[in-house]
């Protein structure tokens, strides 16, 4: 994977010839650390944060510009933990520490957390199963992106580092996760077409067309009311119409429906849904 590293010598153009996220001087995490005590670091980090997003356009109103909330000795306590983490990391640092602080708010959240965030073990479970090497991936309850950027990681472990195999489709309900996912790929050097629609998946799909190599999901479970009149006639339904009141037949059929012909499928459900 990659990691935010600067290279010597090196401009703007070929940090993203690299796949790699562009950091502006004043952005750079070792400048950070430098600032005086004096300085009003919530409003630097702010203007990080917007420098970040004027140099990489698919971050665009993603970051978050909220750091004025905290106080000076709070956000130079974060800066140094994070600093101490990252010089014990190998390889992609950020991307580890980023998938870290995603598990963490997870599990402080409880069940809310499992709306944006599997955990990793059955992520990569469900990555070495299916084996998604090339071709098109679709998560159609992505969350916070972990499935693509596990299959990714996948790819490099297998294919020795080789990038631009798979092409990336997700969709989410909920903005601010779409932004923790937005985030999620850039850290890693991804990119990939990430829809935002009201209702999800089931309600109003963003690919009604798109067959995929490989689908993987973790979508809600046991959704009740899920369902509306005007798509209860629907092509995705060929192994009959789903109870309007559990949404998980409408899910695992949402799945099978775009698969390609040999296209496989790896996703997490309650298990309520193994029986009729």
């Amino acid at each position: 994977m990659v990691t935010l590293v600067p290279f010597a010598g090196s401009g703007k153009a070929d940090y993203q010839s690299r796949g790699v996220l562009y950091l502006p001087d004043q952005a750079r995490f070792e400048n950070l650390l430098k600032l005086p005590e004096g300085e009003n670091i919530g409003k630097t980090i702010n203007d990080a944060m917007a420098a970040i997003e004027d140099a990489n356009p698919q971050l665009a109103g993603v970051l978050p510009r909220t750091y004025q909330e905290f106080t000076n000795d709070t956000l130079v306590q974060l800066l140094r933990s994070v600093n101490s983490m990252l010089g014990r990391i190998q390889g992609d640092a950020f991307g580890k520490v980023y998938e870290y602080f995603l598990g963490k708010f997870a599990i402080a959240e409880g069940q809310k957390g499992g709306e944006y965030f599997t955990p990793t073990s059955i992520v990569r479970l469900i990555v070495e199963i299916i084996e998604p090497f090339n071709g098109k991936i679709l998560d159609p309850a992505c969350g916070s992106g972990g499935m693509f950027v596990q299959s990714a990681r996948f790819v490099d472990e297998h294919r020795n580092g080789a990038k631009g195999r798979l092409s990336i489709y997700g969709q989410e309900r909920v903005e601010e996760t779409l932004k923790l996912c937005t985030m999620n790929l850039a850290i890693h050097g991804l990119s990939g077409q990430i829809e935002y629609t009201h209702g999800g998946s089931l309600l109003d799909d963003a690919f009604p067309t798109l067959k995929a190599d490989f689908v993987m999901a973790n979508p809600p479970f046991n959704q009740s009311e899920w369902s509306t009149p005007a798509i209860l006639d629907d092509a995705r339904w060929a192994y009959g119409t789903p109870p309007t009141g559990n949404a998980n037949y409408a899910w695992i059929q949402q799945f099978v429906f775009h698969l390609a012909p040999n296209g496989r499928a790896g996703f997490v459900m309650a298990n309520g849904s193994l029986t009729p």
